[in-house]
């Protein structure tokens, strides 16, 4: 797998900067609202077989590994753990947000008063904590399955580390992030096998449906770029 490349002109990496920093401010937005939104639970029954019921928090995690992903393929592996990390600090900034706003008291005519808004994000410092830590594990591991397998495919069968990447990450996050929730308290246990099954099963599906995605906007990449198979960008940081 050849990861060098020639130099590129000013116009090409300055595009190239933008498109990554987009990515990373989309990454960033569905990490931090996931941890906001996951109290409210919902079932979904789309083939008639099975019946998931998840959190609407996990609706915007394949689109995060989905962004990683492309990332890792194009801009390689450093450029994906730098995105990760900038936004576990969101995350924690987003937090001390909420604590404040949870702090204010609210006047007598506020549409939301303060038992309302306790219910809705009193539990989002522990969601959060229990959230990151998991996702953080699950992002790295992520990455580093999918640069393994890019590796060891000499950059050829992009479906197959994007989908083993997935799958196994998918899986660490929701059994980590649900093992943490029950000791806190948040979640009853009696419910962490059927939120675990339904979790991944839902992870499972939507990262299978989101591989034409990745190899479209791979295939976008590699033309505006003229990128071989398996090249990626250097930008330097």
């Amino acid at each position: 797998m050849n990861q060098s490349m020639p130099k590129r002109s000013l116009k090409d990496l300055q595009l190239a900067y933008r498109i990554y920093f987009t990515l990373g401010a989309l990454f960033i937005c569905a990490l931090v609202v996931s941890n906001l939104i996951f109290q409210k639970f919902f079932s979904w029954n789309p083939f008639g077989w099975f019946n998931f019921e998840v959190s609407v928090g996990i609706l915007p995690y394949p689109i995060t590994f989905l962004i990683t992903d492309l990332v890792s393929e194009i801009y390689g592996r450093k450029k994906a753990n730098q995105m990760v990390t900038t936004g576990i600090f969101a995350s924690i900034f987003s937090l001390l947000i909420v604590y404040v706003a949870d702090a204010v008291p609210a006047i007598a005519t506020s549409p939301v008063n303060d038992a309302l808004f306790t219910k809705v994000f009193g539990a989002t410092a522990l969601a959060v904590l229990a959230s990151m830590t998991a996702y953080l594990l699950a992002q790295y591991v992520d990455i580093y399955i999918y640069h393994f397998w890019k590796k060891l495919t000499k950059g050829k069968h992009l479906w197959l580390r994007n989908n083993f990447s997935t799958f196994i990450s998918q899986f660490v996050d929701t059994l980590s992030v649900l093992l943490l929730l029950c000791s806190f308290g948040i979640l009853p246990w009696d419910i962490f096998g059927k939120l675990l099954l339904s979790g991944v099963l839902f992870k499972v599906v939507i990262a299978a449906l989101d591989t034409p995605l990745l190899y479209l906007g791979v295939y976008l990449f590699r033309k505006k770029f003229n990128l071989s198979e398996g090249e990626e960008l250097q930008l330097d940081v």
